[in-house]
């Protein structure tokens, strides 16, 4: 596992795997050009990115565009067949992600919020519109997850874990994992994602970036707020014992949360509840 949480996001993609992507990906990468062309010649000037919600992502209008499955081929490089990330590595599951959450993270990597560079050259070009569509289609997939690796941790260390994201730490003003996304972790529709059934190594890096400003989502951010308040081995310990968690009902967001959030957060309706 990871031993310095704070620095896993500085984990280098192999060589071949960016060949490939750069050779997938340019097809994608240059109609995605031209179709921003196109909408920049009609629209009526620049907007900001629509935060998700759940109306936005309700059917009739979240039904999955037909052919979505060729058209996002590429992401499967990363994040493996169909989404649902390999057996072991860097790169988190998408497959089953609420839609909403999805959306905001596209837009986020897009518009400088995350920064990825594999990530950019796959959407730099691509509107609001398109990236929804993407998202409506990974979210649509209902996929079984692998069971969970062994616990990496002390029994301490992993207790420690537990405690943070069940219980959180009132003294330290650190809300309860679940509070935000779920009793079951398993994520909150349309923008809330779960935390179960991801790496170690992605849990790790995803919590340092947010520390040291690497990471940053719709204001107001509230992720960033709670990762400044961990310290490395509260990093550890949460992501070590979320890691070797079993997921529960597949993985489904549920639908709303039973009370309000703690605090505000960018792209999420308020409460997060729709």
């Amino acid at each position: 596992g990871c031993r310095r949480p704070c620095a896993a996001f500085l984990i280098p993609t192999p060589r071949p795997m960016i060949d490939s992507l750069r050779t997938r990906l340019r097809p994608l990468a240059l109609w995605g050009a031209a179709l921003a062309c196109s909408a920049a010649a009609a629209a009526p000037g620049p907007a900001d990115p629509v935060p998700a919600t759940s109306a936005a992502f309700a059917a009739p209008a979240a039904t999955v565009p037909a052919g979505m499955a060729s058209r996002v081929l590429a992401c499967t490089t990363c994040h493996g067949k169909e989404g649902r990330a390999t057996a072991e590595g860097y790169f988190p599951r998408i497959a089953g992600k609420p839609a909403g959450y999805l959306h905001n993270q596209l837009l986020n990597f897009r518009d400088g919020r995350r920064s990825y560079p594999q990530m950019g050259y796959l959407i730099e070009h691509l509107t609001d519109d398109y990236l929804r569509e993407m998202a409506v289609h990974f979210a649509a997939l209902d996929l079984p997850y692998p069971p969970p690796p062994a616990p990496q941790g002390t029994p301490a260390q992993l207790e420690q874990g537990r405690a943070l994201v069940q219980q959180g730490d009132a003294a330290r003003k650190i809300p309860a994992c679940v509070q935000c996304h779920g009793a079951a972790m398993t994520g909150v529709a349309p923008s809330i994602p779960g935390l179960l059934g991801l790496p170690r190594d992605y849990l790790n890096s995803q919590l340092g970036a947010w520390k040291t400003g690497q990471r940053k989502a719709q204001s107001p951010d509230c992720m960033a707020d709670v990762a400044r308040q961990l310290t490395p081995e509260d990093v550890s310990a949460v992501s070590a014992w979320l890691a070797a968690q079993p997921v529960p009902g597949n993985g489904k967001p549920v639908a709303s949360l039973p009370a309000a959030m703690p605090a505000r957060c960018g792209g999420v309706a308020e409460g997060g509840r729709p």
